[in-house]
């Protein structure tokens, strides 16, 4: 019989999850309907967004890189077009994501649960070739939650919600660092039962992903560890993701497979690494108030830039590989033999705070986000030396339950004019204000979100 590869095998995935634990949960005879917010077909549930946002913002420049499809660690994206002018745009963009689940009872406590989610982004996938969620987990109120699949990971969840869009900074802050936010559908986690601490509920959770096993020299590996404290009105969540042979960058939204998309590049590279430990916070100090902060540390190996495809002969049309933090004023020969100009390891800080106030249907919110200068030994001028800063305000009105309508304004604020800081994973990533255009810009906008 012929293999399944590609957009098929997908489909074949998808479809397996949810009739895997159908056929399971039907042998016991048993539902499990889920939250009463859901929509329910007997033991299936669907929920999720849609959310419009449009905003104006000063001092962008869409076509001012010279070369618009180089990433930022690459130097010939560095290169500007002289004279292009720059001013004001508006942007909008369109976000839709559902979750459908099935949940089963097998008795003698134990749940069977199903969930498969995707989101689209203007019409197209948000990242192309790679579910949100695809897997399958089972659970025990006093032995705790096993699930495998495809999943997000909590460094980018978390960061991005509920404290970056609380705040108006789902994305400077969540998308931004050394993380991984998307593991592929090998991926196995285990999240312990709540445990009774300090008159609080502690929950334990560990997770590890084998990224593209198609890598056999420089093999990927990812582990997270999570911790929640909840006590009262204050809840306390720490986050450790350290990762070996993934994607080098500092887009921590992005998924965790290879050192790149070709595991024929495997034999031409070295190992690289990075890691991200975050300690999130939010406190309800009153029921009209609440407060919630977060720091981050960034950890880079660094990744050679190495040629894994040599140009044509009169042709400028060499593939490289993914890089971080280079130094392109030297060349060494990497571990593999292969010619590359040497990337350096880095360290950074990152933070983020602001508070909520609520008043009837009304929710306003100020907050901001401040990524940090790099500590590296890069002799090369990549950002290190750069800071941003961005602050937020909004307003947000629930028309009811499920439909809200909202406005913000803020600005961003660079060092100096150049390279964007390292935690960041573009010149413009957040705002569209390039760092290497201007080092101020103000934006506002309006948006709406309906939930079901």
């Amino acid at each position: 019989m012929p293999s399944l590869q590609g957009p098929q095998s997908k489909k074949v995935r998808q479809v397996g999850t949810l009739l895997l634990t159908a056929m399971i949960g039907s042998l016991a005879q048993a539902y499990d309907f889920g939250p009463a917010d859901t929509y329910q077909w007997g033991p299936f549930s669907l929920n999720g967004f849609a959310k419009y946002e449009a905003t104006s913002t000063s001092n962008t420049c869409s076509n001012c890189q010279r070369f618009p499809s180089a990433s930022k660690d690459e130097s010939w994206a560095d290169a500007l077009v002289p004279g292009t002018p720059y001013g004001t745009s508006q942007q909008g963009t369109l976000l839709i994501q559902p979750w459908l689940g099935a949940h089963f009872s097998l008795g003698n406590g134990f749940k069977l649960d199903g969930m498969l989610s995707q989101r689209w982004r203007n019409g197209k996938e948000d990242i192309p070739g790679f579910v949100y969620e695809e897997n399958a987990a089972l659970s025990h109120e006093d032995y705790g939650r096993f699930a495998v699949g495809a999943m997000t990971t909590r460094a980018w969840s978390l960061a991005d919600y509920p404290y970056g869009t609380f705040l108006g900074q789902a994305y400077f802050w969540g998308a931004s660092g050394a993380g991984y936010g998307l593991l592929k559908t090998d991926s196995v986690r285990y999240t312990s039962p709540r445990l009774d601490v300090l008159d609080g509920d502690l929950v334990l959770e560990g997770t590890f992903s084998g990224g593209n096993r198609s890598f056999t020299k420089n093999r990927p590996s990812f582990w997270e560890f999570y911790a929640q404290y909840h006590q009262g009105d204050l809840v306390v969540e720490g986050v450790l993701q350290t990762t070996h042979n993934g994607t080098p960058s500092a887009w921590s939204h992005g998924p965790f497979t290879g050192l790149t998309p070709f595991p024929a590049n495997d034999s031409l590279l070295s190992r690289s690494g990075q890691a991200v430990s975050m300690l999130l916070a939010r406190y309800q100090v009153n029921p009209s108030v609440e407060v919630s902060g977060g720091f981050r540390h960034n950890q880079w190996s660094g990744a050679n830039a190495c040629i894994v495809v040599p140009s044509q002969p009169g042709q400028n049309n060499a593939q490289w590989n993914d890089m971080f933090n280079v130094d392109w004023n030297q060349t060494i020969v990497n571990s593999a033999g292969t010619p590359c100009s040497p990337g350096y390891g880095a360290k950074s800080n990152d933070l983020m705070g602001g508070a909520r106030y609520f008043y009837d249907r009304f929710e306003a919110y100020a907050g901001f986000g401040y990524l940090g200068k790099a500590a590296t030994q890069n002799p090369e001028e990549r950002g290190q030396s750069n800071w941003a800063l961005m602050s937020t305000a909004g307003l947000r009105y629930n028309m009811n339950r499920y439909w809200q309508l909202y406005g913000y304004t803020g600005f961003v604020r660079y060092g100096h004019k150049g390279l964007a800081p390292l935690s960041m994973p573009s010149n413009s990533a957040g705002t569209n204000v390039d760092s290497r255009i201007a080092t101020f810009g103000d934006f506002v906008g309006l948006g709406t979100v309906y939930a079901f």
